[in-house]
């Protein structure tokens, strides 16, 4: 044997040594060859003992122990309880996210590809998990219903630091109650906290996690800050945020970046950009709107169209892993209260220089795209550019243009680019996207801050107009990534599930209505459903089934389509002022452009979820504050009697849509009626036993408010009138006479003939006749039963007779 034959440790046949030499002065052993020596080891270990098989000297250890825990943080490996170290592939394990149901259940949704799905985890195997948290699921098994069942091995990150609920006392005990119902257990407060902040029983508080819960004890956390009284102006706002964790501050880095970029364009900013300065490009937007990310042009080219779409460049000015960047991709979307916008930018950018306001030039990413008269894209092609707005319209003003025709300088291309949106629209209709017709509104406010009324917000052809001209832009952009071959954030919207169409073919066989496709109908077949209950009373309740058949649309690496729009690929390209993804879009494509590859700092499949999730958060926060504001609204009217419509019905009550005011509330199925109402869900309706009323979907009907609770949102009804009387077979085979009516008239007797009448030793049996007037007929008198009389009331509820049993006990003589 060779003396001089050097033996490297392990450490040193780490063979991404150099990269990691590159990286740091004093490397440690890499993420990569700390996993295989775990797998060699086919066992856990210690962190001491794989600090001693590395050779980590002791003023390594801390770093080296650093490094475990990222690993930890990132799901590649796992920390037991028992310090020890092993691979989470050799445990099967997934990285997941939390999201919990207020009944205790929750699911993991995977955070990277996983073609299983979720997981469903029950309040037993959470082990102390929180909504939002990341964890390690371990799979086990499938539930009854036939989904994966995952238990909780360790909890990866905390997403909940701080949170907000109502103060209260109970047996000497400071509680706290959070407002979001997904956080199940009460958090205990720290005495110390709660006498430093004095607040009193109901008002709102925020409090910070200190230890979190396990198994056996609930969470402790200490007052920070005392918000108010729930019902204090602005408080509903202040709640969402921090309930749903939404981001309402930019960082001191954000803030200092921001400050740093121009107001202006500047002449270097214009190098290999197209000048598109002189193309009468043009925004248009609603009248409230103060961000413009979007402008329009088209011209007729033969019997082709030109249509150009310029989207603001946000790009340029926020860089990859920037402080701004590293704020927007927290938000990752901007949130739309009434009266309040939380921006996913700082304001000079999306006000101010990425906002294509008119008359000043703006950096912009062009699709120019060539629409044939047949409505295909022929051809396209992607370019940064500098434009000029050439004017500010809105919707109202550019359809009064158009149905009116109205004289303006920009009113020919207007009429372009509406003939534009003919060829487009008709050709969505050839492709079967489902339309679906939603009812938005509108809160008018007054001076201090309470509303004044709620509209109903129409929309009409111009605002169809730009939605066909960005949908035409997203879907270029989704065709040249994959062409190019680079990876980006789809949007993925998925058909029916197998058992969720089995559910919707069942409800519509009972309404006499079909889905055609077998069992994989296609967008094509939902329109033609749409189309045929267009103009049924229950067409919205109809339609909510048809979407929740379809599965949620999400961002994802992948191509999956858009069933709804019945693309085969889509991607978000037209709103990088106020959505993240478009923002990583705009990156891809210009990396095409460049012959280069962008990759974002997290996976793309992280980042798909992350921003799936603030989507979702956002638009729970939306619908949080406007169902206050609304709930707020009707508290002056309790005791005022609506008309509306029933939207909606449960095995607990009908749902009303109050005319005018555009505001929902329950009537409970206690209610209806002096019956029992059942749910008949195979004809949509409910239905009182024994009087055969029926509430239908779309049937009018009167309601007072009763209640309107701010603490739960939920308004409360009263039915005063409605519904419709069963008629019997006996009726629907008598034929009347022609020009005739029917008309009947029952009379409530009163408790003193009725005592006459049972003493009397006769019964008097009130019956109709065409005049209107009761005749009364004389019958031999039978045993008395111990069901009582049976007598014709009026029902107080419906307005209809009915069979009522009254008493049960003997007659008093």
């Amino acid at each position: 044997m060779n003396k001089n034959t050097k033996f490297l440790s392990l450490r040193e046949k780490d063979p991404f040594l150099a990269r990691e030499k590159q990286r740091y002065e004093q490397p440690l052993p890499s993420r990569e060859w700390i996993i295989e020596l775990l797998e060699r080891k086919g066992v856990p270990l210690k962190m001491a003992a794989l600090a001693k098989d590395l050779s980590i000297s002791e003023a390594e250890y801390a770093f080296f122990e650093r490094r475990l825990k990222a690993m930890a943080r990132d799901g590649q490996i796992l920390i037991n309880r028992r310090g020890a170290v092993c691979t989470a592939d050799k445990l099967d394990l997934v990285k997941c996210r939390m999201e919990m149901h207020r009944d205790g259940f929750g699911f993991a949704v995977p955070l990277e590809a996983d073609l299983g799905g979720d997981f469903v985890v029950y309040e037993r195997q959470t082990k102390g998990a929180m909504h939002g948290d990341i964890v390690m699921i371990r799979p086990a098994g499938t539930d009854r219903r036939g989904r994966r069942e995952g238990v909780v091995l360790d909890i990866v990150e905390r997403a909940q630091v701080q949170v907000v609920g109502r103060f209260y006392v109970e047996h000497g005990v400071a509680i706290l109650e959070a407002e979001d119902k997904r956080l199940i257990h009460n958090i205990v407060l720290e005495p110390q906290s709660v006498a430093e902040h004095r607040p009193q029983a109901g008002q709102v508080v925020v409090a910070e996690i200190e230890t979190y819960p396990d198994s056996n004890r609930p969470a402790v956390a200490k007052i920070t800050e005392v918000l108010g009284d729930y019902a204090d102006s602005g408080m509903e706002i202040e709640i969402a945020l921090r309930k749903h964790h939404l981001p309402h501050q930019f960082n001191e880095a954000c803030l200092k970046a921001a400050a740093k970029i121009p107001d202006h364009v500047r002449k270097s900013d214009l190098k290999g950009r197209v000048d598109l300065r002189d193309l009468p490009l043009v925004t248009i937007d609603g009248e409230t709107a103060r961000d413009f990310d979007d402008a329009v042009f088209a011209e007729k080219i033969g019997r082709n169209y030109r249509l150009v779409v310029a989207i603001a460049d946000v790009s340029h000015y926020v860089k990859p892993g920037d402080g701004i960047d590293i704020d927007a991709q927290e938000r990752s979307t901007s949130v739309y209260f009434p009266r309040r916008v939380i921006p996913m930018l700082p304001e000079n950018l999306s006000n101010g220089i990425c906002s294509l306001n008119p008359e000043v030039e703006r950096l912009c990413m062009v699709c120019d795209m060539v629409v044939t008269f047949a409505g295909n894209i022929k051809e396209y092609r992607f370019y940064p550019a500098v434009m000029r707005s050439h004017a500010r319209l809105t919707y109202n003003q550019v359809w009064q243009w158009i149905s009116d025709g109205i004289a303006h300088p920009l009113k020919p291309q207007i009429d372009t680019l509406y003939k534009v949106f003919q060829i487009l629209q008709k050709k969505r209709f050839q492709r079967g996207a489902v339309e679906f017709e939603t009812n938005e509104t509108q809160m008018l406010f007054d001076d201090c801050g309470k509303i004044e009324k709620i509209v109903a917000v129409s929309r009409n052809d111009a605002h169809k107009m730009i939605e066909e001209c960005m949908l035409a832009a997203n879907v270029c952009a989704a065709e040249f990534l994959l062409e190019n071959r680079h990876t980006a954030l789809f949007r993925n919207h998925l058909g029916p599930t197998p058992e969720k169409l089995a559910v919707l073919r069942e409800q519509l066989s009972l309404l006499g209505l079909r889905l055609n496709g077998g069992d994989k109908p296609t967008p094509k077949d939902y329109a033609e459903l749409a189309a045929q209950f267009k103009d049924r009373p229950d067409a919205e309740l109809l339609q909510v089934m048809m979407l929740r058949s379809m599965q949620q649309a999400v961002y994802e690496p992948h191509n999956d389509g858009h069933f709804g729009l019945a693309y085969d690929a889509y991607a978000h390209f037209t709103s990088p002022i106020r959505r993240y993804p478009d923002l990583t879009v705009h990156r891809a494509i210009k990396a095409v452009l460049a012959g280069q590859q962008y990759q974002p700092e997290k996976t793309w499949q992280a980042l798909g979820v992350h921003t799936s999730f603030c989507e979702r958060r956002a638009d729970d926060a939306s619908r949080d504050v406007e169902n206050w504001l609304k709930t707020y609204y009707m508290q002056d009217k309790v005791g005022e009697v609506f008309s509306g419509k029933i939207s909606g019905m449960a095995n607990f009550g009908i749902f009303v849509t109050l005319d005018d005011i555009h505001i929902d509330g329950l009537v409970h199925i206690s209610d209806l009626g002096e019956d029992y109402f059942n749910f008949r869900p195979e004809i949509m309706a409910i239905e009182g036993e024994r009087s055969g009323v029926r509430f239908s979907m779309g049937e009018k009907v009167a309601v007072k408010v009763a209640r309107a609770d701010l603490e739960s949102s939920k308004i409360d009804l009263m039915l005063v009138s409605g519904g419709s009387k069963k008629r019997s077979k006996a009726a629907k085979n008598t034929v009347k006479p022609a020009g005739k009516t029917e008309k009947t008239r029952s009379k409530k007797l009163s408790p003193k003939e009725l005592d006459t009448l049972m003493n009397s030793g006769t019964k008097k049996t009130p019956t109709s006749k065409p005049a209107g007037r009761l005749k009364t007929t004389t019958e031999p008198a039978k045993p008395a039963k111990k069901k009582g009389v049976s007598i014709k009331v009026k029902s107080k509820a419906v307005g209809q007779t009915e069979t009522k049993r009254k008493g049960r006990s003997k007659p008093k003589a």
